[in-house]
């Protein structure tokens, strides 16, 4: 069955949101028994929300990045892992946009509004640092190349179509070639171990000798040459996950404490819903999680005026924002998914209800990149006027 073509903002915030309502009331038990969501994932690309950045004369919906981020907000809210996996998906469409050739466009947002998923082969581990990519892309006679290497924490590659490959061509340049998940020389392995976002199958991915056409491979460092937003909406949407989280576990507690929680006998209330300093509590996390979901669109539509008017300001002014959105989205979710179990009491530490998940997931997914660095770049722009750098990680 071909996916479903969302024809605007509006609809793809309603379909999003009616996703989230049914992927919520599986996903404890997805989590507990690390069982895969390759259903949910199959209901995510018929509903075409995965096509909804797919520009407008292609056929998409071309939604605005406040609209991209309050989608992932809304799933990360139900599910957390579920919601990581498309994120690179995301990612790899902006550099098909920007990098891409017109054939290769036409090619590509075909598969996206048919509902074809890209995953992601990005990280390396035990090399020197994280832009420290050494899988290779080597140059065949007929312009074609072969692919070589391994990569870690490949979030979305064992559920996907294509896989998009970090690798480093001629004079070490960085490209992106974009493979078959079932090309031969290319092995998926499910060994994520992570305690949280149990279910996001980040596992390895080996490529021996993979064979790639020149037509699949996009020159992605071209990308970093003058002023860029891939790395502010890439990290945008980490930072929506990470909101969604905090307002996730928020809900989860409030909800244990009005049905489940006993009020301490002192309070000399009836319910533990009535107890004021309970009520305090909640207040104060309250206030996390509406900073976190302000500062996230406010990042947004920084990054859409800067869509209008891409230059060096309005670059800068967008990651910044971003890095303060992620900043702040990271806190809240350590701190309200922790909470959850203060306010709600001993019984919310049973192994078996899995309200632990919301903190392992913050606490994982929270790790992506470093929050210092970013309080960095936003402590120079501020004190010095320094722009951000263009690495892709801010």
């Amino acid at each position: 069955m071909p996916a479903h073509i969302i024809a605007d903002d509006t609809e793809a915030l309603a379909v999003a949101a009616a996703l989230a309502a049914e992927f919520r009331a599986g996903a404890a038990a997805r989590d507990a028994g690390r069982r895969l969501p390759r259903e949910e994932l199959d209901r995510l690309s018929a509903s075409g929300l995965l096509a909804v950045t797919v520009p407008a004369e292609h056929g998409g919906a071309d939604v605005t990045v406040a609209t991209l981020a309050e989608i992932f907000r809304l799933l990360a809210s139900a599910d957390p892992s579920l919601a990581q996996i498309p994120q690179s998906h995301f990612a790899y469409v902006n550099v098909i946009r920007r990098q891409g050739t017109e054939e290769q466009r036409k090619f590509f947002f075909a598969e996206l509004l048919a509902g074809r998923r890209l995953g992601n082969a990005q990280s390396e581990a035990g090399t020197k640092h994280v832009q420290d990519i050494r899988t290779r892309l080597e140059p065949r006679a007929d312009g074609s190349y072969v692919l070589t290497g391994v990569k870690h924490y490949s979030t979305g590659a064992l559920f996907a179509d294509w896989i998009p490959v970090l690798a480093r061509a001629e004079e070490d340049n960085l490209h992106v070639a974009c493979v078959p998940r079932d090309a031969a020389g290319l092995t998926v392995l499910d060994d994520w171990d992570g305690m949280g976002q149990r279910t996001t199958a980040g596992g390895t991915v080996r490529l021996e000798g993979v064979e790639v056409p020149a037509d699949r491979v996009f020159p992605h460092h071209l990308t970093f040459e003058g002023p860029q937003l891939h790395g502010a909406v890439a990290q945008l949407l980490h930072a929506a996950i990470d909101a969604g989280i905090a307002g996730g576990a928020l809900a989860e507690a409030a909800e244990f404490v009005r049905t489940k929680s006993r009020p301490w006998f002192e309070s000399g209330v009836e319910t533990a819903a009535e107890d004021p300093l309970l009520i305090q509590r909640f207040g104060e996390l309250a206030l996390q999680v509406r900073a976190s979901e302000a500062l996230l669109r406010d990042a947004a539509h920084a990054v859409d005026a800067a869509r209008a008017d891409l230059t060096d300001d309005t670059a800068a002014e967008a990651s910044i924002a971003v890095a303060a959105a992620k900043v702040r989205a990271a806190q809240a979710a350590v701190e309200v998914a922790g909470a959850l179990f203060e306010v709600a009491g001993t019984r919310s530490a049973l192994n078996s209800l899995n309200l632990h998940r919301h903190w392992r997931d913050a606490r994982t997914h929270t790790l992506h990149d470093p929050t210092r660095w970013k309080i960095q770049h936003i402590g120079r722009y501020v004190l010095n006027g320094t722009r951000p750098p263009r690495h892709g990680l801010l």
